[in-house]
């Protein structure tokens, strides 16, 4: 049987379940990425599951989120989870050394092999024909310990290219053109595979950009194939041996079919605030601009940043706008150097950055109130920038930096210069003196875990009871962000290892009374937030499912979910339930209370739960289609209560 890229990966690290699209499966995990919003309560984790040390080929745990010293918090967790890396025989990049999933790619990604990262975008390094996925932080942590990750087994959507990108037109393009197509929901469900001629005309940094907003699409991964091209990469960072190769054999299908033609595609621009939001550049045309943005993970590549220093070469950028550059290595920073790129940058009048995640997360470069920001950033959910009421626009880095030098949106292609031609360092600079080596299992385990003040362990959780009367305390609408949920930024992050300091901040900007009435109701009864279609899309945080768990949430009752969180509920014994009927949404409204009984059995035993509206007298259904295996989970209480039953089972 004739196999395409995905099926490949999947057949090669199944351990348990059938290849049939919406079956659960499990996937062995060969490599691990964390990073320092997420990774503090992976390390967390470990300790409290006794790991002894990692059980993966590779798990790497990268300092890119929270960079600001602006008092002691975020240096005392850097140590701690420098200390946790050493415990637990993991990789360390130190802070500065660059943002997670290009680095990855530089010095850790192998063909053929999966990844399994506590940030969404670890599906960037999809673009080494690996499966990379994103997941909550305790997923990641189990396959740390060498557990296999469940996931509902996805379509495969193969995505043919041909032709060449014109001039003006880059990678970036290629993926606003999906998610113009197919909005923020397209991908769910789904592993886009991108297959065809149009490939040998991508770079695979250019693949990376691709990859990396298959997050935006909702999708579970995106693969593209081990070639040459991805050999040629590995050479230049000195790792050709680490080079197989992974095609589709003729003759491979895929369960949905699309495709692109390169050579007609155009300039694009998504709008605010949602990556969905997408249209032509040359529609936006003289829209004023604040800022332009040049970096983050969704435009890493030495080319997104050369391109930029070329274009405003021996030109000033507008009065009036704030050209901030995002590094996002160490390597690529020294080699931009090294060919006198930055110094154009800055001759520009450009700002420099250091290297990591930095204004993407919301950690700086905050645009100013009531002006727009153009970025080449990943995502423009509401206030993730930094400024609460933002209004955040994304583009390539060619109509970014053009842009800058007009002051208002601009199509790149009316410019009267040429367009200039970048090629990737023939001999780069491999720097990754900041990126420390696992330590022998026999060194790692006399190490001990550095904790500062700001560390809180995480509270045990109770049992899913079999009676629930819990009163609806919040109802949002479509496409929730876990930004929305709980933001992102220089003020909340830096207690991402303190749960009861962090939780405080739940929902903020959508109901500023949220925490309060949580807290009210938390010992009493609990209760539940009722949401729309997309719920949970955005950042993997597991924070967004803990904190509203901490603060008593028992059940979440939508439309639909994004898969990240829908998972990352179940994780922490949160009932992730569906409407049966979607027009029931429309009968609940804060304050109603939703009356469950003989839950445990239902959950156990069901796909669909019955529950009461006390204050209507009606009896709606809802489903939630777990696992096995996840319904232990949910009734246990969560992943923690359900592998401590385990282990006690053991012993």
């Amino acid at each position: 049987m004739a196999l395409n890229v995905t099926e490949k990966l999947i057949k090669d690290h199944l351990v348990s379940g059938e290849m049939e699209p919406g079956a659960e499966i499990g996937l062995r995990i060969d490599q691990t990425l964390t990073q320092d919003a997420t990774g503090t309560m992976v390390m967390l984790e470990l300790e409290a599951m006794g790991l002894d040390y990692a059980k993966t080929e590779a798990s790497a745990q990268y300092v890119d989120h929270n960079l600001i010293q602006e008092d002691s918090k975020n240096p005392d967790d850097h140590l701690f989870l420098e200390s946790a890396a050493q415990r637990f025989g993991l990789y360390f990049s130190r802070p500065g050394h660059g943002v997670s999933h290009p680095v990855h790619m530089q010095r850790l990604a192998v063909p053929g092999k999966t990844l399994l990262g506590s940030d969404s975008h670890t599906c960037a390094n999809g673009c080494m024909g690996m499966l990379a996925m994103g997941a909550g932080g305790i997923d990641v942590a189990m396959a740390i310990a060498g557990e296999p990750i469940y996931i509902k087994m996805p379509q495969v959507m193969g995505v043919k290219l041909t032709g060449k990108l014109p001039d003006w037109v880059s990678a970036k393009d290629v993926i606003l053109e999906m998610l113009r197509r197919h909005d923020v929901k397209g991908g769910v469900g789904k592993i886009i595979e991108y297959y065809g001629p149009g490939l040998d005309n991508l770079s695979a940094m250019d693949r990376h950009v691709i990859a990396n907003m298959g997050a935006e699409l909702g999708a579970t991964a995106t693969v593209f194939p081990s070639d040459n091209e991805i050999k040629r990469f590995l050479a230049a960072q000195n790792r050709e041996n680490d080079w197989v190769e992974l095609t589709a054999d003729d003759g491979a299908t895929y369960d949905i079919h699309e495709a692109i033609h390169l050579s007609e595609l155009e300039p694009l621009v998504a709008k605010p605030s949602s990556p969905g939001n997408v249209v032509p550049a040359r529609e936006l045309a003289g829209t004023p601009i604040y800022q332009s943005y040049i970096g983050s993970s969704a435009n890493p590549g030495h080319r997104d940043f050369a391109i930029a220093a070329e274009i405003v070469n021996n030109r000033n950028i507008a009065n009036g706008v704030s050209f901030d550059i995002n590094p996002t290595s160490r390597q690529m920073l020294t080699n931009l150097v090294k060919e006198m790129h930055i110094a154009s940058l800055l001759q520009s009048g450009a700002r420099l950055h250091q290297a990591g995640c930095n204004g993407c997360i919301g950690m700086g470069q905050a645009p100013a109130s009531g002006r727009n920001s153009l970025r080449t950033t990943p995502r423009n959910f509401p206030g993730r920038s930094g400024t609460k009421e933002d209004s955040v626009f994304l583009s390539s880095p060619e109509t970014a930096a053009v842009s800058a030098l007009t002051g208002e949106i601009t199509d790149p292609r009316t410019v009267s210069f040429s367009y200039p031609e970048i090629c990737d360092p023939s001999e780069p600079n491999v720097d990754d003196r900041l990126l420390e080596q696992p330590l022998p299992k026999d060194e790692a385990q006399k190490t001990k875990l550095v904790k500062g003040p700001n560390i809180a362990s995480i509270p045990e959780m109770d049992s899913l009871p079999d009676i629930l009367e819990v009163p609806v305390l919040l109802k949002v609408g479509d496409n929730i962000s876990t930004d929305e949920i709980l933001a992102g930024g220089a003020r909340v992050l830096p207690y991402r290892s303190n749960l009861p300091e962090i939780s405080k901040f739940t929902y903020e900007d959508v109901d500023p009374t949220y925490v309060d009435r949580a807290v009210d109701t938390k010992e009493k009864t609990g209760h539940t937030i009722v949401g729309g279609f997309n719920y949970g899309q955005g950042s993997s945080r597991e924070h967004a499912a803990l904190a509203p768990r901490y603060l008593g949430l028992r059940v979440v009752l939508v439309k639909d979910f994004a898969r990240i969180h829908w998972q990352n509920l179940v994780n922490f014994g949160v009932l992730p339930l569906k409407f049966t009927n979607e027009e029931d949404y429309e009968k609940l409204e804060k304050g109603e209370v939703l009356q469950f009984r003989d839950l445990r059995n239902q959950v156990k035993n069901s796909d669909y739960i019955k529950l009461k509206l006390a204050d209507q007298g009606d009896t709606i259904t809802a489903e939630h289609h777990l696992s096995e295996r996840q319904r232990d989970v949910i009734l246990s209480g969560g992943l923690i209560n359900w592998i401590k039953a385990r282990q006690d089972g053991l012993n």
